[in-house]
Parts: structure tokens; sequence; C-alpha cells
């Protein structure tokens, strides 16, 4: 299944339990897209002109009921999935344009700006919990351990951040790589985070030791790895630059095969469907596509289970420290296109309309 978007889009994400998919682009735009699995349509239900300025980031919240957006003009917008209509608008809610938003907890959402700035909202009670710098350039990817209450982070300036949202502290930070980070993953059953970079190489981290990588990948370089999903504990799905969208496996380290290629443009992002069914890729070429994940996965099921990582391992301690230094930025300059128990806060979130 595909549709044109007429512009190019730079987040996605699927409603939790119905056949929704959201779409943001860079015309401040968002779109909904209703997909049918009997005849493999797509049809566009909702066409909002949602913010001023390049549409960054899209989720869906408060279990499916809103689809909250990040843009570039620092607000942040909740939209009723149902009517189209606008809940509530945040103007200024970032003082740099926002990058990055994800969901922690079914009533809490974090967003991450150009400038490394992380916030905590609670959407039911419409406020700012709390806010983390965390990084001195974009944030481009977030990740939460809700076990731990940790948030993971990665940035334009080369470094993965590990947050407290206990105390709203950075409480580690990696070393400086060369590459901006472009993306991050858990797997392992919470053993390994794997960043993905600019420079195509997938950066493996042992949990607790986070100042430096445990593993490098490199058989996806030179081609930046725009978007990862963890597919299980053992497999990952990694959108490149080239526009190929790949099955890998994390120790042992290897390609188990190409699973789809969207076009010759950047993928900007990829996205589960609710059950799994589907996933979906946008990319440079205006273009959304919902691959049948039974079908590209067909035949890779021997090849996928890899055997067992009990040989990776750290002998330096655990690197935990509650004041981290600043690491440099990184020699690449930001992508121009881009740019609740614990929980608690009285700042002004989403003024009523």
């Amino acid at each position: 299944m595909e549709a044109s978007l007429g512009e190019i889009p730079f987040g996605i994400d699927f409603h939790p339990s119905k056949e929704l998919v959201a779409v943001s682009l860079i015309t401040g735009d968002l779109h909904l897209y209703k997909y049918n699995t009997d005849d493999s349509s797509l049809q566009r239900c909702l066409d909002l002109h949602a913010h001023a300025e390049s549409c960054r980031t899209v989720r869906f919240i408060n279990g499916g009921q809103a689809v909250a957006t990040g843009s570039k003009d620092c607000s942040i917008l909740a939209t009723d999935v149902e009517t189209g209509s606008v809940i509530a608008r945040l103007e200024n809610a970032h003082e740099n344009a926002i990058n990055s938003l994800i969901n922690l907890t079914e009533s809490t959402v974090a967003t991450g700006d150009d400038e490394g700035c992380i916030k905590v909202w609670d959407t039911r009670q419409r406020s700012c919990s709390g806010s983390i710098n965390a990084h001195e350039d974009y944030i481009s990817d977030m990740n939460f351990v809700s076990d731990s209450m940790k948030l993971l982070t990665t940035s334009g300036d080369g470094t993965l951040s590990v947050c407290n949202l206990r105390t709203y502290k950075v409480q580690t930070r990696s070393e400086f790589s060369e590459d901006e980070l472009s993306s991050v993953v858990v797997m392992k059953n919470g053993r390994k985070v794997i960043c993905g970079s600019q420079g195509g190489t997938l950066l493996l981290y042992s949990w607790g030791f986070f100042k430096d990588c445990s593993d490098r990948f490199v058989d996806l370089s030179p081609n930046s790895v725009e978007a990862m999903l963890k597919l299980d504990e053992d497999r990952l799905i990694t959108g490149s630059e080239n526009g190929l969208i790949s099955l890998v496996g994390i120790l042992p380290n290897r390609i188990i095969q190409p699973i789809a290629e969207h076009s010759e443009y950047p993928v900007e992002g990829l996205a589960f469907s609710h059950d799994r069914r589907f996933l979906g890729s946008i990319s440079h070429d205006q273009m959304l596509k919902l691959w049948d994940l039974n079908e590209i996965l067909q035949g890779s099921e021997n090849a996928a289970k890899g055997q067992d990582a009990s040989s990776d391992s750290d002998s330096d301690g655990m690197d935990v420290d509650d004041n981290p230094s600043h690491s440099k930025k990184g020699t690449k300059t930001k992508n121009a296109n881009k740019g609740g128990a614990g929980f608690s806060g009285s700042n002004n979130f989403f003024a009523d309309l």
C-alpha cells in the first residue's frame, strides 16, 4: 500500500489500536490515513495545517484519542483523532525548534529540541513536569525504559545520554562519537543499547557501561542509518539514506537481508502498525508506504536466530556520573530539514481553546 503525500514527510506513527497512520510534513501539515487490510487501500481522512512551520514529529497520545505534533515553530499541538478539531495548542513550548516527541506513559510525553533540551509533559494535567539540558545539539531520537525510569537520548553532538526522570538529571553520557547519532533502541532484554549514526555504523553499548561502546557494526556504512525499529530481542529494522530497509541481527552482528527498497531517497522514518502486521516507511520521495511484514520477513526466520550474546561482556565498572561534563559538539552540522508515577509539575501546558 502507498499514498502520495505531496510534500516531504518528517514523522510517522500508527494508532495504538485502529487502522490509522499519521504523517507530519515539511509544510506544517498533519495527515491521517485509514488503511484497509482487505483491499490494500490507503484513504486520507484528515488534512490539517497544524503548524506555521515544518511539522517534524508526530505521536498518537492518550490511548489514541488524540495525536500530538511538534514543530520548528516551537509549538506543540494536540488534535482530536475522531473529529480533527484542535484540542489544545502550546505556543513556545521550547525555546528552540522541536525535533522529537515520544510517549512515556499513557498520560506523559517527552519532547526534544534543536539545542538538546528535553521536556516532560503531563497531557492530562496539561503541565510541564520537568526539563533536562541533555545535549549540545539537536535531539535526534529518544527511548524510554520504564522499569528504571530512564530516558535514553541521541543527538547531533555525537553522544548518547541516559536521563533519570525521577531527578530530571543526566545520569551519564557517552564519549563523543565522530558521527552524529540518529537513532536508539534497547535490545537483548535490556542488556544492549544500539545507536545508529550518520556514518552508517551501529554502536553497541552494554547497559550500565555507557561511556564507550562495546562493539561496532559497520556493514551498513557509508549510508547513514536514519531510522531504526526493534523487531525482537535479536533483530532490528534499519532505514538508510540510500532508501534501503534492512533486517539486521545483533550479536551476532550481521545484515540478515534487505527487506524493502522504499526509493532512491533517504528513509526519513519507520513505524509498526498496532498489530505489527505492517511496517510503515516515509522518505524524501514524498510517499507513504506500508509493507506487509509477514511477506517481507518470510524465509528469514531460520537465519534470524543467532547464537546467544552471553559471550559479550564488559570489565569496567558501571559508569554513573551525576554531574557529567559536556561533550564537545559533533563536527557535522545538524540536518537542515530537521534542523504517571514519578512525574509532577505545574507549568501551563496546552492553553485551552
